[in-house]
């Protein structure tokens, strides 16, 4: 097994689920969540208090496959670090890199969920996990890590060029899965894609990287930066290669789905998580797929994270 490090945010979630004041209406041609009145009191069927951020779900993914999981990432003393802590520690992670912010309250989300449809809506606070510039590349001179995963980091590339040049350095293997606030600086982002070994994005954000419409076109143009990609394109499935082998892939199972939460990071570290076993990229990519189905099935961002010694069935995946 391996040592992963996993960089990004914390959060506390809180699940506000009802059965019909919260549910999606079109109007206008969009689509409006809820039908709360300003002034008025809506009555909630259930609360569930949960932990998430792209750092806390992967790291729970990389400790219930068996491997040494550390977490770095940023929290407050308060209740809701307190959970985040409790969480990870039962989780078996090691989380003696967090840092402890003096001015910031731990990031927090609050999710208006639709219990019918799944639909949510997501208010977050990101507090803590609103700036990265502290965290020291250092750290992982002291982990000695095999890879880093890193999640957004809310568009700090001067945090992601210090930590990508140090691991490089180390030689720490990277898998890298960008949000929309590195997008927004595209062409810096390119640049630090000659460090990253593994690149996770979506369709979607494939498209703001480089020029196609089509997977395959995409796939074969961030091969040029990234030797291993993988994109995703929703219940479409997605496709992978890593210079050697491309896949088509589908979905790996139709389950009725309660929070879409979390999906993509299951997803993500679920690829890691199995191909940092020594696991094929074929097996490693059915794997994910069920990591992400898992969670979807389940109310929270990691309560569906798989162990790795489940026994999974077939799914669409071909070899291109």
């Amino acid at each position: 097994m391996a040592r992963i490090v996993s960089l990004g945010s914390a959060l506390q979630d809180i699940y506000l689920v009802d059965h019909d004041d919260l549910k999606a209406t079109e109007i206008g041609g969009s689509a409006i969540f809820g039908k709360v009145l300003v002034g008025s009191k809506v009555d909630i069927d259930k609360i569930y208090y949960e932990v998430g951020g792209g750092g806390v779900n992967s790291t729970i993914t990389f400790s219930r496959h068996g491997h040494e999981a550390i977490f770095i990432g940023n929290i407050s003393r308060d209740p809701a670090g307190a959970a985040i802590m409790r969480a990870l520690s039962k989780e078996g992670v090691d989380s003696s890199y967090v840092n402890y912010m003096e001015r910031k309250s731990t990031g927090t989300s609050v999710i208006l969920l639709d219990s019918k449809s799944g639909e949510r809506t997501i208010l977050t606070h990101r507090g803590a996990s609103e700036n990265f510039g502290n965290f020291s590349e250092t750290d992982l001179d002291l982990a000695q890590p095999d890879w880093l995963y890193v999640t957004t980091l809310r568009g700090d590339l001067d945090t992601l060029e210090r930590f990508f040049k140090k691991a490089k350095a180390l030689n720490i293997k990277i898998m890298f899965n960008p949000g929309v606030k590195e997008l927004d600086q595209v062409r810096e982002l390119t640049g630090l894609l000659k460090y990253v070994d593994i690149l996770n994005v979506n369709k979607s954000e494939a498209s703001r990287i480089v020029p196609g419409v089509v997977l395959t076109e995409l796939l074969y143009h961030l091969n040029n930066y990234v030797e291993t990609t993988i994109i995703t394109d929703g219940a479409m499935g997605g496709i992978a290669g890593n210079g050697k082998e491309v896949y088509r892939f589908g979905i790996y199972e139709d389950v009725k789905i309660k929070d879409t939460t979390g999906a993509g990071d299951a997803f993500g570290s679920g690829f890691l998580a199995h191909i940092a076993a020594g696991r094929s990229f074929k097996s490693s990519l059915i794997f994910a797929s069920a990591n992400s189905t898992a969670v979807v099935s389940k109310l929270g961002a990691n309560k569906g994270i798989l162990s790795g010694d489940e026994a999974l069935h077939l799914m669409p995946i071909q070899k291109l």
